[in-house]
């Protein structure tokens, strides 16, 4: 299969494909997603063919607007409409009880619920909108790896399997949406990916939200995409170093006297200072967690097709969106910190 690079005025042609049951990845906001009809099953089991990806673990369903949800969601939670007025088009993710047979559990995961998402890139709405059908739209790269935030990285993975990709540019976000379950007993929100949107920006708008900070293991079931203990990892190591250049200084010679080949993902002063030490870097720039967030998969992907060993990433304070950063970059790493002294020994 030839895989095609539709442009914008393409879009016609792309959604004729996935009226035919093809797959065609997408751009969005926040990370490129591969998209098929939602309500095509064999098409959806294609996503997971052509990903690797586990049958237990749900898709998005991505939607050109609210309307499009409410054919397939018979009650809404009071804070729904504060939410979509003020985050969609967005980068929040919503969990909703469905409708019987609203979707196969190709889509469901075998769940009562599906997790609806109208993504702020007008490509892809119009994408959606053309093809007259809600798409699933997980991340369009192999499973389990760091995710695409260009067409070039979803052609890397997927060339081939797939029968095209809208070329919307970078992405501008960097990780995927937060998302939040709106079907809790007692009615509080759970927040069970974090992204952009967070947990102040919700509660801001509806009042309490809970985050759920339990880590999936590989025989549950989750509720969500990314929720795995490991995950958007590359094939070589990844370490978090958490502390200054004293820190990272460590982390290198301890490397180094284990005959490993380095590769760092850190701001400009960071891999400015050690970049005569080690084999590879990547800089994301100024010392900030947007610019991080933006560019930490692609960092990761070029690491790692780079001869080195190990990938030593810097962290950033757990707080607004450095929840998703290290939500992110915790399970890259199988949740391996060095931190101080202890851990060089």
């Amino acid at each position: 299969m030839k895989t095609k690079q539709f442009t914008a005025d393409e879009l016609e042609q792309a959604a004729t494909l996935i009226r035919q049951g093809e797959l065609i990845a997408f751009p969005t906001e926040t990370v490129y997603g591969l998209g098929a009809n939602a309500l095509n099953e064999a098409a959806v089991k294609q996503v997971y063919a052509v990903k690797g990806r586990p049958s237990d673990n749900p898709l998005i369903v991505h939607v050109s607007d609210f309307e499009m949800v409410k054919q397939y969601v018979a009650d809404f939670p009071e804070q729904t409409e504060a939410l979509v007025d003020t985050f969609w088009p967005g980068p929040l993710t919503l969990i909703f009880n469905v409708k019987p047979n609203a979707f196969s559990t190709t889509v469901t995961g075998g769940l009562k619920t599906v997790a609806f998402r109208m993504p702020n890139n007008a490509e892809t709405l119009k994408l959606i909108k053309i093809s007259g059908v809600p798409l699933v739209g997980p991340s369009a790269n192999t499973s389990g790896k760091p995710s695409p935030t260009t067409a070039q990285h979803v052609y890397h993975d997927l060339q081939g399997k797939i029968a095209g990709i809208v070329d919307d540019g970078p992405t501008q976000i960097g990780v995927e949406s937060t998302v939040l379950d709106l079907t809790a007993k007692d009615g509080i929100p759970v927040i069970l990916r974090p992204g952009a949107i967070t947990k102040e920006r919700l509660e801001q708008v509806i009042g309490q939200v809970m985050i759920d900070q339990h880590l999936i293991s590989e025989k549950e079931t989750p509720k969500a995409p990314g929720m795995k203990y490991k995950h958007y990892s590359p094939d070589v190591p990844v370490w978090i170093v958490d502390g200054d250049q004293k820190v990272f200084k460590k982390a290198i010679t301890w490397a180094k006297n284990n005959n490993q080949r380095i590769g760092l993902f850190a701001d400009e002063q960071i891999t400015a200072t050690f970049s005569a030490e080690v084999e590879a870097v990547f800089s994301f720039g100024e010392h900030s967690v947007e610019q991080a967030t933006k560019l930490l998969f692609a960092g990761l992907r070029s690491l790692d097709e780079q001869a080195i060993d190990v990938i030593f990433a810097q962290a950033f304070p757990e707080s607004e969106l450095g929840i998703a950063y290290m939500n992110r970059l915790k399970k890259a790493a199988n949740q391996n910190i060095l931190k101080n002294d202890s851990i060089f020994k």
